[in-house]
């Protein structure tokens, strides 16, 4: 019981992280949506199934685990938020080691989100 509980927190906590990600452009959103439904599953399936039919994520989430692909839209808003973060650490961040090692994560991010496929969907059109 203790181990659903768990389970339901952590796709909670997932949830409200991928989130704040919409609005801060450094925080990723994806990952930490997947990692929502992954939680929620093992937890709540009532849980997964809110989150993969919600109005905003659900689409995204579905694509993903149906394909493992990301709309084009998706990609150009997400590198398009990193960029934008990478600025803002090149100017709030001194410490050069730290700067450094955010903007290769960033990038590695980026490269990941680009070159995955885009949804069948899209790519009939």
């Amino acid at each position: 019981m203790w181990m659903r509980r768990l389970w339901v927190a952590l796709a909670g906590v997932s949830f409200a992280l991928g989130v704040i990600g919409v609005v801060l452009p450094i925080m990723p959103t994806a990952p930490f949506m997947l990692l929502a439904v992954f939680c929620a599953s093992r937890g709540s399936t009532r849980f997964a199934e809110w989150i993969r039919n919600h109005r905003f994520a659900g689409p995204h989430i579905r694509q993903w685990e149906e394909e493992r692909a990301i709309s084009r839209r998706a990609k150009i808003m997400a590198v398009a938020a990193m960029a934008v973060g990478a600025v803002w650490v090149g100017v709030l961040i001194s410490i050069l080691w730290l700067k450094l090692s955010i903007w290769a994560v960033l990038a590695a991010v980026a490269v990941f989100l680009v070159t995955r496929p885009r949804p069948m969907s899209e790519r009939v059109k």
